[in-house]
């Protein structure tokens, strides 16, 4: 067996390995709010997602495109398999570290930050494709700013046309609703985040010769999709924990406009094929909401953990894919 093939198995492995814990570490977003506002048992809620995550993963593929070929040019990367490689595993540890410690950091934000840095370890900055990857970074910041203006809307909305109603009865209502949103929320996840380990497969094997176009093969795409649905189902208790009661106190009507909110911005950005932090959209939404229900009511504590997570993920992602490039580099 050469070592393109070895190297090409191992992307395939850890990208997988990417998906599966993206299941858990940033799906539980998607079902925070209805877990905490007791519209889903946490089991139920786990089983709903990792099913509606596979169908939206199976569903589209722009997104995996954008990822193939937006932030590096796979055909003019020097050591390619290595550069994919280290990305990968510096993606997976700072997941796991921010799991560990239940702060809702972005897997977008890694996964990217993480082929840049290795990408630049292996062949300088003239490697980056500046202008996708430049559209990117700008969708990754614009897309919670937009999330905070909408959820905030939607709540105000909702505050207009509610107001004379029954509270019990109201949140009642918005509980079973809310099933629905949630299920939408988890769908939209599918349909963007799981592209990104599709994206960087294919890019893996544009770049080893095994595939001549850009398109995701199927096996990707079910393999990509499975890997994610089966990380659902292990949940994300900690990151639940953080989002769905850590920002605010979360009531059945705020968790709709969440939600809501959340499904309508990721979803946006996948038909124009441009990946978003489900982690920051999801939490902006929350943030946008608890500021339209009463301003003192957010944890901004936690919002500014959130936020500086947000700011260093990029920079520490692409340091670790270096590290783990150069560590690669010795040995093949």
């Amino acid at each position: 067996m050469n070592t393109l093939l070895i190297l090409t198995i191992l992307i395939v492995v850890f990208a997988l390995a990417f998906d599966f814990i993206n299941g858990f570490h940033d799906t539980a977003n998607a079902i925070a709010t209805a877990v905490s506002t007791k519209a889903l048992k946490p089991k139920h809620a786990i089983i709903m997602a990792a099913c509606m995550n596979f169908v939206g993963a199976m569903t589209f593929t722009g997104v995996a495109k954008t990822i193939t070929k937006g932030i590096v040019d796979p055909f003019e990367l020097t050591n390619g398999s290595l550069v994919i490689l280290a990305a990968l595993i510096s993606a997976i540890i700072w997941n796991l570290v921010t799991w560990y410690f239940g702060i809702p950091s972005s897997s977008s934000h890694a996964i990217i930050g993480s082929i840049a840095g290795a990408a630049i370890a292996s062949s300088g900055f003239a490697s980056l494709n500046y202008n996708g990857f430049i559209k990117i970074i700008q969708a990754l910041i614009i897309s919670p700013i937009l999330a905070f203006i909408v959820g905030f809307i939607i709540y105000s909305i909702f505050k207009f046309f509610f107001r004379d109603l029954n509270l019990t009865k109201t949140n009642r209502r918005f509980r079973y609703f809310q099933i629905f949103t949630a299920a939408l929320q988890s769908f939209t996840h599918g349909t963007n985040d799981a592209q990104k380990a599709m994206g960087i497969i294919t890019m893996a094997l544009l770049a080893n010769n095994y595939v001549s176009t850009g398109d995701v093969p199927f096996w990707v795409q079910f393999a990509c999709a499975t890997a994610m649905g089966l990380g659902t189902s292990v949940g994300g208790w900690r990151i639940i924990k953080t989002v769905g009661g850590n920002i605010m106190k979360i009531r059945p009507v705020n968790g709709v406009a969440a939600d809501i909110t959340g499904a309508m911005i990721i979803f946006g950005s996948t038909l124009i094929h441009l990946p978003v932090s489900t982690t920051h959209v999801i939490s902006s939404s929350i943030l946008g909401v608890g500021s339209a229900h009463r301003l003192k009511g957010v944890k901004w504590g936690t919002a500014q953990r959130m936020l500086i997570t947000w700011v260093i993920t990029l920079p520490i992602s692409a340091s670790i894919a270096a590290i783990c490039y150069y560590i690669l580099h010795f040995f093949f």
